[in-house]
């Protein structure tokens, strides 16, 4: 199972997840990162990231953001938040192994806790999330995160462009031509790009989401095989089948089979 996560260029949104079953690869541009049940990440605003799994997990997830903690032209938004926000601190692994974390994990075990209740909390949620974030800011090593990274923000940001590209069009033939002039630079920046944000390539990628989305035609619609591959951008189904196979374990029909007797 492939999870690849765009952030949006407006308002900053902050993630937090936690692994309460089974392991997942956590991919960024930094590295890859196998997270284990008991652990916990912070991800940053504007962090092009992906998860990837062999087995079933079990992971807690919230968006939220900074707002909530203080108003942008605040000082606490001043003196804390936009510090951490403007960092090249892209992501915080949380390890029950650490002792300082620990805490950390209790905070964010908390604020999951809540949103599962029957009785939310509003209140509670966000003073949990304002102890969290003042335990981020104190385990952050300041002296260096002093630069900005503007280099991988400006990539980052080329790349949510690209990948936008892609949704809009994948009905469509893509080369590679077409996706380095979506963002005006060379096709061998937009290689080195997609491998270190997302590990593949642009022709992968677009390969990969033409399948997904027609598997949601599968599951959606009564269209015969030969229509769906067309319609998610596929000139040849033999090709189509083959591809889809391999990615989803079934053919075509087999999979709407699958889905259709889960709904019964």
């Amino acid at each position: 199972m492939t999870c690849t996560v765009l952030t949006g260029t407006g308002t900053p949104r902050l993630s937090l997840c936690l692994w309460k079953m089974g392991r997942q690869i956590f991919l960024w541009a930094a590295a890859d990162m196998c997270l284990t049940q008991g652990e916990a990440i912070f991800i940053n605003t504007q962090v092009i990231h992906r998860f990837e799994s062999s087995e079933s997990t079990i992971i807690p997830n919230m968006v939220f953001s900074p707002l909530l903690i203080a108003a942008e032209n605040s000082l606490i938004y001043r003196k804390y938040i936009k510090p951490v926000l403007m960092s090249s601190v892209e992501c915080l692994i949380i390890s029950p192994t650490d002792e300082k974390q620990c805490e950390m994990l209790d905070t964010i075990r908390n604020v999951f806790a809540i949103q599962e209740s029957k009785s939310i909390s509003e209140l509670k949620t966000t003073e949990l999330i304002m102890k969290l974030w003042g335990q981020i800011y104190e385990s952050i090593s300041w002296n260096d995160t002093q630069n900005i990274n503007k280099t991988s923000a400006q990539a980052q940001a080329q790349l949510q462009i690209m990948m936008q590209h892609i949704h809009k069009n994948y009905y469509r033939r893509i080369t590679l031509e077409d996706i380095a002039r979506s963002v005006s630079i060379s096709k061998s920046s937009v290689l080195n790009i997609f491998k270190s944000y997302l590990h593949t390539s642009p022709i992968n990628y677009a390969l990969e989401y033409r399948l997904k989305r027609a598997a949601k035609f599968l599951t959606e619609t009564e269209n015969s095989v030969f229509v769906i591959a067309q319609t998610a951008g596929f000139e040849n189904v033999g090709y189509f089948c083959r591809k889809f196979k391999a990615l989803y374990g079934m053919t075509p029909k087999e999979y709407r089979n699958h889905r259709r007797s889960e709904r019964k």
